[in-house]
């Protein structure tokens, strides 16, 4: 008998098999299961196979672009969104928990004091001001200089820097001031950008730069006369002439004449003119324009100071404020740094020249030798000089001078310590540099940073010290020196006063400065009516910021009178070297010098070899 298979094969069916019928059924699922000659779908496996054999029906989701099992797809939409919201869950905590925020350190002393000693600069423009002075209680003025004034040939000479208290614009010390600005920017430009001071401290050394560009005939390679001074204030033999000493007027309400005064033979002012630009031609070397312009000048004026000598104040009214010793210290001075903006080593050989540092009193000593000063920049070039040495070496024919140079500096640098007796020292601990002279702090500051300076160089070069005598003294010990004097200056001392004004709470109200001690009331007062302000016992109504006055006397005392310019007079020439003293003790110690940008236009060194010894003789 033979049946119909319903899933369309043949099922043949023996009635005389003796088999039961489990046994018929079991084998007839076999004999189904290997006749299948196509894939069954799942309801047909279903039906096939035994509820033992039957696999569990998988399940499915279909994205439309992808069909992946319902299960993973579980445990994924799961997971995504257990981790949202756990980090939901840590932002909602992060944003809600109070947090400890890790700020900056606060400024030092020094920084804080840096901010202020710039700004005395600005209170001391002449001229028409830049719209960001930010000296409230200045204006314009002083704008028509060398227009009207007789006996001169240059007729714009509006800018520049009033010198001190008065309205005098001597060019002697007002361009040792800007070399000293230019030579901390060069070494310390890091810590100028970190105290956010870099653009400020540019901006008042080309105010300077600039207006030494009107002094003379600046186009030019060959000059025969510069422009010295602007204003007088000579009062001798009962003078009462107005002028910037006999008048006490704001400078913005100046009336009287102001004279020029002009030189042919001065060497030292036109040297010192020359290291002014030349410095600052390093500074603004990424302006290369403007930075040429300074070089031109500053080669223009020491050829003109080599080649028609004389002191500037010989026979003139500046010996009675500024007066030049002379002239020997400015051409090792202004030679070096003509080095540094050219390379060219006609200037080496000549700042380097024996001749010349026997005439500047490189090995004659004296009561100021290591002093420096807007008068003797001596020491000042042996310091820059010795860093010559200590970075490049040149060599053969310079290594003695140089040497020695270095041998002088490292004296200097120890009668500067306590325990050598080269000067004295108050009670409180202020060095006597000019030996109990007064008007002391700005000698002071200037040996602050040159110790300061020399200890950044030892310690670049890889030095950790140098010798006074048989015995080895630490870099630490000069840093410590400058630290000790600064600090005296900014308030630790027996007065507890600080000399730098508006730095601290205790500093010097009555200080002795014409534009700051009289109101801006918009009442014009004329040459005598603004004798009242000088002789009030009143605070001055304007404070003249960052300004450091000239200092206590050899005990330690202060008087703050007006009047009494020994005490209360600030100057371009210390406030330099404040600024100089301030950012080079500034901020982090491993922030040191700029070892490479004062040597960008020096030439690759290749020593020239000494000469043969002579031929042996019997």
């Amino acid at each position: 008998m033979y049946g119909r298979d319903p899933w369309g094969g043949p099922l043949e069916i023996n009635a005389a098999d003796s088999a039961t019928d489990d046994d018929r059924s079991r084998n007839l699922q076999d004999l189904d299961r290997a006749a299948l000659s196509r894939p069954l779908d799942e309801t047909q496996q279903s039906w096939l196979l035994g509820p033992t054999e039957q696999k569990k029906k998988k399940k499915y989701v279909d994205l439309g672009c992808i069909i992946v099992s319902r299960k993973i797809f579980v445990w994924t939409v799961g997971t995504l969104l257990v981790s949202g919201f756990l980090a939901g869950f840590i932002t909602l905590i992060v944003k809600t928990v109070p947090r400890h925020h890790h700020s900056k350190s606060p400024p030092d002393n020094y920084t804080l004091a840096l901010h202020k000693a710039l700004m005395f600069f600005n209170a001391q423009r002449s001229g028409k001001l830049p719209k960001h002075n930010n000296v409230s209680w200045r204006g314009n003025s002083c704008v028509n200089d060398g227009k009207s004034a007789t006996g001169t040939i240059f007729k714009d000479l509006a800018g520049g820097y009033y010198d001190a208290g008065d309205a005098i614009k001597f060019n002697f010390p007002a361009s040792f001031a800007m070399t000293m600005l230019s030579w901390s920017v060069i070494e310390y430009s890091a810590k100028y950008e970190a105290a956010g001071e870099l653009n400020h401290v540019k901006d008042i050394i080309k105010w300077g730069t600039d207006y030494f560009l009107k002094c003379f005939n600046h186009t030019a390679d060959t000059i025969n006369t510069i422009a010295a001074q602007v204003g007088s204030g000579d009062t001798s033999g009962g003078n009462t002439s107005p002028n910037d000493h006999y008048c006490w007027m704001r400078p913005e309400d100046i009336d009287y004449p102001r004279s020029v005064t002009q030189c042919s033979s001065c060497s030292d002012l036109a040297a010192e003119m020359a290291a002014a630009l030349a410095s600052a031609s390093i500074v603004f070397k990424d302006n290369k324009a403007y930075s040429q312009k300074l070089v031109h000048g500053a080669k223009t004026l020491f050829k003109f100071a080599r080649g028609q000598r004389g002191r500037y104040s010989s026979g003139t009214e500046a010996a009675l404020f500024y007066n030049s010793t002379s002239y020997w210290d400015e051409f090792i001075w202004g030679g070096a740094w003509l080095y540094y903006a050219t390379g060219n080593n006609t200037y080496l050989q000549l700042a380097t020249t024996r001749g010349l540092a026997k005439h500047a009193g490189a090995f004659s000593g004296g009561p100021y030798y290591g002093v420096l000063s807007w008068d003797n920049k001596l020491t000042g070039a042996q310091v820059l000089l010795s860093r010559l040495r200590l970075f490049l070496s040149p060599g053969y024919p310079y290594e003695e001078i140089l040497r020695t140079f270095h041998n002088q500096t490292s004296i200097i640098m120890c009668s500067y310590l306590p325990i050598f007796t080269s000067f004295n020292r108050t009670k409180g601990g202020l060095i006597q540099l000019n030996h109990g002279a007064p008007q002391p702090l700005q000698y002071v500051v200037n040996a602050a940073f040159l110790a300061t300076l020399f200890s950044d160089y030892l310690e670049a070069a890889d030095t950790p010290g140098w010798y006074c005598g048989p015995n080895f003294y630490s870099t630490d010990v000069l840093r410590e020196f400058a630290k000790t004097q600064v600090d005296y200056i900014l308030g630790k001392n027996p007065r507890k006063m600080s000399y730098v004004v508006g730095f601290g709470n205790h500093y010097p109200r009555h200080v002795h400065h014409r534009g700051a001690s009289i109101r801006k009331d918009k009442i014009k007062y004329n040459c005598k009516g603004g004798w009242k302000w000088r002789d009030s016992s009143k605070p001055n109504p304007n404070t003249l910021v960052g300004a450091m006055v000239a200092g206590p006397d050899k005990h330690d005392g202060f008087h703050d009178v007006r009047t009494n310019y020994n005490y209360t007079e600030p100057t371009l020439a210390g406030n330099a070297g404040l600024v100089a003293a301030l950012v080079a003790l500034s901020g982090d110690r491993t922030t040191g010098i700029d070892k490479n940008t004062i040597f960008s236009a020096v030439p690759p060194m290749f020593p020239t070899p000494p000469p043969p010894p002579a031929p042996w003789k019997p």
